[in-house]
């Protein structure tokens, strides 16, 4: 396998919703907040469903890497032509749901009920799979619940070369010593976008954190949304811009989806240029539909 995933496998619920919804129901913006089953259901109760959908973040990056021709693998669920890396097993806790909620200007603030999704193990971790894969991919969603922590600590000292993306400035907010460790000291590729990356260094402007990349001496993804993203590697940044006059419907994905492309130059030997514009080229076709799977 090229590539294996370790995330979150859950079931993506789209509704639509105006802006004061999230004020009533106390929600931030843009940000993924954890909810019991209880506060799932009662968010859920007066909404009309546009469209129920696999989902999870690295689950959608590597079903994107997959539909690039990319031999990858996931340990969580089954999505796709992708290797199934997860012992089965009869669980009481249901399946994680991730409720999206989209505003009129096409952003998407999460509540997600974690389920079973947030009980992985280093029991489940298959040590095969992980030694036989060229570079895990992790994200830091999964880091909300106790036992996954010692998943990600048994995956990364066995993985050849360890990739994680921040996936929500709520989880950087949340773990920040955490996660800064992981990005000086264990982690070889950090995906993140800029609200993120300014949280976890408490950076006072973008100088900050370019100067930040520069010294780390690994490879850092930054995403930018309509400024594009960008590739800082020793002292070395590489510039993408953003697509332009796209129609934007649900930007769900965005972020998981720019990692696919990226990824997927990566180990297919393009350049970090090469790279970035396959990660933009994918993230702008997704947010042009609903959900975030391409297919």
């Amino acid at each position: 396998m090229k590539i294996l995933g370790i995330g979150n496998a859950i079931v993506d619920v789209i509704c639509k919703v105006e802006e004061n919804f999230l004020s009533k129901n106390n929600l931030t913006k843009s940000t993924m907040k954890l909810v019991d089953e209880t506060e799932f259901k009662k968010l859920l109760s007066n909404l009309n469903i546009e469209e129920t959908i696999a989902g999870g973040s690295v689950a959608n990056s590597i079903v994107g890497l997959s539909q690039l021709g990319n031999p990858v693998s996931f340990i969580g669920k089954i999505n796709e032509k992708v290797k199934y890396c997860y012992k089965k097993k009869e669980e009481k806790i249901p399946t994680g749901t991730c409720l999206i909620l989209i505003t009129p200007d096409s952003e998407r603030t999460m509540c997600t009920f974690l389920g079973i999704a947030g009980k992985i193990s280093d029991k489940d971790i298959d040590e095969n799979a992980v030694k036989n894969s060229e570079l895990i991919f992790l994200e830091g969603y999964l880091w909300d619940e106790g036992e996954p922590k010692t998943a990600f600590n048994k995956a990364i000292n066995i993985s050849k070369k360890t990739a994680m993306s921040l996936s929500d400035q709520f989880c950087v907010d949340r773990h920040k010593k955490s996660f800064l460790d992981l990005v000086n000291n264990q982690l070889d590729i950090t995906f993140a976008n800029e609200q993120e990356i300014i949280s976890l260094i408490d950076a006072k402007n973008f100088d900050e954190v370019i100067s930040f990349g520069k010294q780390l001496e690994k490879l850092i993804i930054i995403t930018r949304g309509e400024k594009g993203s960008l590739a800082i590697q020793k002292n070395e940044v590489v510039e993408c811009n953003s697509q332009k006059d796209l129609k934007i419907v649900d930007l769900t994905g965005a972020g998981d989806l720019f990692a696919a492309g990226f990824l997927h130059g990566l180990i297919n030997d393009l350049s970090i240029k090469e790279s970035l514009e396959k990660g933009t080229e994918m993230s702008s076709k997704i947010i042009q539909k609903f959900g975030a799977r391409l297919n």
